[in-house]
């Protein structure tokens, strides 16, 4: 029953989580035991005999997860949740009593998630956040039927608002297409997986006392095979462990994926084959939208598109679990079309001319590229000559391999530069492993930030960086002409960087 609150007006109900997630605690923690019980039944079984010891870790294992779902009951029936008029508040413990209240204003993500257990139950984790940092910034009910998951989330996110102006269409704005696959394995991931593969392959062995084994193995396959053959062959077995894990990697985050918009301005992605994911971003918190091309799909002419937006989670809990993507890699053209429905647009400003900075620019990233390839370059001739004449063929190698591949990537990075003033928006772009174009809201910009070295003065430019309460914080325009910068700055906002122009560029 509700009481009254200080004013008068009846107390929301408490609610209590969904008693299936004693039953989940218990089948995880069964699960657990299960994959212990095999190696400590053949552990005891030399010194009980084999009867004995499975009875023995049976019994062990049941009382293992009588325990933990004793322990998870007491959780349960401690644990109570409510849903104000102002406020969220959630009160759990037994002995240390914890009560968290968020303010309901504050609230700017509602995000479900449910791994494959959660969902053959019918749950959902239902994460509450006012996208600050801190712990105190969430509450996580674990876990609720998905219909109550649905509810909260249409309930802490309804606001009434006036439709944004501009052409749009609510509903369906993308959905999964099964050829975006393709891009999966041209990814930074799959070389990453690969030498994550053969890194387990070795510490597995050496866990079990195999390791040796393991490398006589590999040995006898290679035995007649050149030195550089040999290596080359067990790279591309990791690339292709890669590119396998790449895939699986791909289909269990992107399955099943659809973004829309939904009445009363929220954009919705959802996503995920065994762990299904539910992520909402307002649409009055959006900013922009960043579009991100990395080297090995950018080749391919696809992109990827982010959300610039305020109040998404940033907890250590959720800062790398890829909040912020509405679009996974795409062909570009696709991307930008997705960009203009995003931000209610006829054309999307991600697709925009923009203006090319001064050669100054290609000569200082040729600079940089040139010097961290021949600095390792240097340091081996230097041993080389020192102690041995195998590290001088060494750094030959490495300065016939570097130095082009330099060159090749500091004239990728000169011809990503840009900026341009599109609508109600500003965007810059830069970047050659990761190459970002940012389209910024004019009016989310809260201050400007120009920074000129010694360099760039004597070079004449300069770069300007917007600042924003939203996305990574700050977007920078980097080696800018100088008056250039400062007149693109000045445009884009009126009124923050008069003090600069009244100065020469040479002054800043």
């Amino acid at each position: 029953m509700s009481t009254p609150d200080d004013d008068g007006a009846p107390a929301p109900h408490w609610r209590r989580l969904d008693p299936r997630t004693v039953l989940v605690t218990a089948l995880v923690v069964a699960g657990v035991v299960a994959g212990a019980a095999v190696p400590a039944t053949l552990g005891l079984a030399s010194r009980l005999g084999l009867p004995p010891a499975a009875l023995w870790v049976l019994a062990g294992g049941v009382l293992v997860v009588g325990v933990a779902a004793g322990a998870d009951r007491v959780r349960w029936h401690r644990t109570r949740y409510r849903i104000g008029e102002e406020r969220v508040d959630l009160h759990t413990g037994l002995v240390l009593v914890k009560r968290r209240s968020l303010a309901r204003e504050r609230i700017r993500t509602v995000d479900l998630t449910a791994n494959l257990l959660l969902r053959l139950l019918g749950l959902v984790t239902v994460r509450i956040g006012t996208g600050e940092h801190g712990n105190d910034s969430t509450l996580e009910l674990e876990s609720v039927s998905r219909a109550e998951g649905e509810r909260l989330r249409r309930l802490l996110l309804e606001r009434a608002r006036t439709p944004a102006p501009g052409v749009h269409r609510e509903g369906e704005l993308a959905v999964l297409d099964p050829r975006w696959i393709r891009y999966a394995p041209v990814s930074f991931v799959a070389p990453m997986l690969g030498g994550a593969a053969a890194g387990a392959v070795m510490q597995v062995s050496e866990w079990v006392g195999a390791q040796g084994e393991v490398i006589a193995w590999v040995g006898d396959r290679f035995r007649q095979t050149p030195l550089l053959w040999t290596v080359v062959a067990l790279v591309v077995a990791a690339l292709v462990a890669g590119v396998l894990g790449a895939l699986g990697f791909w289909i269990e985050m992107w399955w099943n994926y659809r973004l829309e918009r939904e009445p009363g301005g929220t954009l919705r992605v959802r996503r995920g084959l065994f762990t299904s994911r539910s992520i909402s971003v307002e649409e009055a918190r959006l900013r922009g939208v960043d579009l991100v091309e990395p080297l090995g799909v950018r080749l391919l002419g696809a992109a990827r598109l982010d959300a610039i937006t305020t109040g998404l989670a940033q907890d250590h809990e959720a800062k790398n679990a890829d909040h912020n993507t509405l679009l996974p890699v795409v062909p570009r053209t696709r991307a930008d079309a997705v960009a203009a429905d995003v931000l209610r647009e006829t054309d999307t400003p991600t697709g925009a001319a923009l203006i090319p900075h001064p050669r100054a620019a290609q000569g200082r990233r040729l600079r940089w590229s040139l010097a961290a390839a021949l600095g390792p370059v240097l340091i081996l001739t230097l041993l080389g000559a020192l102690l041995t004449p195998v590290l001088l063929w060494i750094a030959l190698g490495c300065a016939v391999v570097a130095v082009p591949l330099a060159v090749v990537l500091a004239l990728d990075a000169y011809r990503g530069l840009g900026h341009a003033l599109s609508g109600r928006y500003l965007v810059t772009r830069s970047g050659t492993l990761r190459r970002s174009t940012a389209a910024l809201e004019r009016n989310g910009v809260i201050g400007w930030t120009v920074r000129q070295s010694v360099f760039q003065r004597r070079a004449g430019l300069l770069s300007v960086t917007a600042t924003t309460a939203a996305g990574g914080g700050a977007y920078t325009a980097y080696d800018t002409d100088a008056s250039e910068g400062l007149t693109f700055a000045a445009e884009a906002v009126p009124g923050l960087l008069e003090p600069f122009l009244e100065r020469s560029p040479k002054g800043v």
